[in-house]
């Protein structure tokens, strides 16, 4: 049992072990064995993670936000997935690296934080990539400080607004940015080796969500007024399509426009941000959403 405090919703409730076992539960509805719901080489991340064999990608099921669009609905939402050992979560890693995985990419992993910071007890032969929401605690990113050496975070939001009614997070900035923020100190600029792979720093993604290119243009001035070339990379995403409960928020459910994404991509570029990646139109694409049926997480 373990009073949780791991990311900023703060439940303070004694977190029952397995998800089978009785007891209690945060706002994640998880328990602190971590729930897999995919195990396997993944080459729909940015070029610096998926390389050309493909980052060795865990999907964990569970999410500390409540994001009404998310493309991963059916495992952060409906927690599809199968409950591992600390012991066999380790074992997945070294599956995936044996693969020729370029890192380890642990994907939505904060609720089971503790079981992570177990399976990494030792170090990888890898980089690890902390692949999150964003919506983090400064305390939690120190604790991880000499076990991932490489943080993916989103930054979805600068209004509260939109943040509040499509994630349930009206602090997410506050809180989004002050953990990047740490995440930055811990890791220092970026390194990538001689493939191009990332081997230690941070790569903040956004979304850009439909009719809110305000919100991208303030997650946009965020950045450059924040941190210098060269400190981190930025990764501006069209890839947008509904998922999960976007039906029942209409503005948001359609696609965004081209002219949504060129304002934003204008932007940014006026704003001097260019280490870092632009999606193309194509990536707005259900086909690039994985198959969340269990590969990998059981032993052969």
């Amino acid at each position: 049992m373990t009073i949780c405090n791991i990311c900023p919703r703060a439940c303070k409730v004694e977190r029952k072990n397995s998800i089978s076992d009785k007891g209690t539960m945060g706002y994640c509805r998880c328990g602190m064995l971590p729930v897999i719901s995919r195990a396997a080489l993944h080459h729909w991340e940015e070029p610096c993670i998926a390389g050309t064999r493909g980052a060795g990608t865990v999907f964990f099921a569970g999410c500390n936000l409540s994001c009404v669009y998310c493309q991963n609905y059916e495992i952060s939402e409906l927690q599809k997935g199968i409950e591992v050992s600390v012991e066999r979560l380790r074992e997945i890693y070294f599956e995936l690296i044996a693969q020729g995985a370029h890192n380890i990419d642990l994907v939505t992993p904060t609720q089971y934080t503790h079981a992570i910071f177990q399976s990494l007890r030792e170090p990888l032969p890898v980089p690890v990539v902390y692949n999150c929401g964003g919506y983090e605690s400064v305390h939690t990113v120190a604790f991880l400080r000499k076990k991932v050496q490489c943080w993916l975070p989103d930054l979805k939001y600068s209004d509260s607004r939109a943040a509040a009614r499509y994630s349930d997070a009206p602090d997410y900035f506050d809180k989004a940015t002050a953990a990047i923020e740490q995440m930055v100190r811990q890791t220092g600029p970026y390194q990538l080796d001689g493939d191009g792979i990332l081997q230690k720093g941070v790569l903040i993604r956004h979304l850009i969500l439909p009719g809110q290119v305000e919100n991208t243009k303030g997650v946009l001035r965020y950045i450059a007024e924040t941190f210098a070339p060269g400190e981190v990379l930025f990764s501006l995403m069209r890839q947008y399509v509904p998922c999960g409960r976007a039906a029942e928020f209409p503005e948001i459910n359609r696609p965004i426009t081209d002219e949504e994404y060129e304002e934003c991509e204008s932007y940014m570029e006026a704003l001097g941000i260019d280490e870092g990646y632009v999606q193309q139109k194509a990536s707005s694409d259900k086909m690039f959403i994985p198959a969340f049926d269990g590969t990998g997480v059981l032993k052969e």
